[in-house]
């Protein structure tokens, strides 16, 4: 178990420099420098919403695109949280959450599984918001869900502005994280798991 649920790293490639550090039991403060404003945007929102303090700061090959930066940005997350989390013991395990925004509708639902697993559903009415390719959004999650070792499952039920799917999306990924990570009294010092492991 990590007593401190926090955790720092730093992943360097030929394409990316990701420094991330995470505190699951913050306030919501978020300090996001990734070169590509829409993004920082969303990662501000999961910090707000999930109440968890996060700073992310990239630096990446934006003058070929943001693909790179915004997938390492997902695995970097990803990994910090699973050595946050340590062995998973007395968490709720499960989070979900329903986002509306105006009129868009997002669900997501997480297990803090040990098993990787992305189901994505989202038909983005535009091809880029404010420098990010919407197709990106994807690929944020499944570096995220690969490294973090969660199932997550999300959709954008509904939503004709392609800003307020996304945010509806980020917001509620937030929010299922937080319900997922919290401590739960019941299960003090216990695996949320029959198997005894996570």
């Amino acid at each position: 178990m990590n007593p401190t649920r926090s955790g720092e790293l730093t992943r360097k490639t030929r394409e990316t420099e990701v420094c991330v550090r995470l505190d699951l039991d913050g306030t919501g403060k978020s300090d996001i420098q990734t070169g590509i404003g829409f993004f920082d945007h969303m990662l501000e929102q999961v910090a707000r919403h999930g109440l968890v303090d996060l700073k992310v700061h990239a630096k990446g090959d934006l003058h070929v695109d943001g693909h790179h930066t915004v997938e390492d940005v997902g695995i970097a997350l990803g990994d910090v949280l699973a050595s946050a989390l340590g062995d998973k013991k007395g968490v709720r395990r499960y989070g979900f959450a329903y986002v509306p925004l105006d009129e868009s509708l997002s669900r997501v639902v997480l297990d803090l599984s040990g098993r990787p697993g992305l189901v994505f559903e989202a038909a983005f009415t535009a091809p880029s918001i404010g420098g990010l390719d919407t197709q990106l959004v994807r690929e944020f999650f499944q570096g995220f869900a690969n490294h973090a070792m969660v199932t997550l499952h999300v959709d954008n039920l509904r939503g004709e502005n392609a800003h307020h799917q996304a945010e509806s999306i980020f917001k509620a990924f937030g929010r299922a994280l937080r319900m997922a990570v919290e401590p739960d009294p019941r299960m003090k010092g216990i695996i949320p798991s029959t198997k005894g492991l996570l």
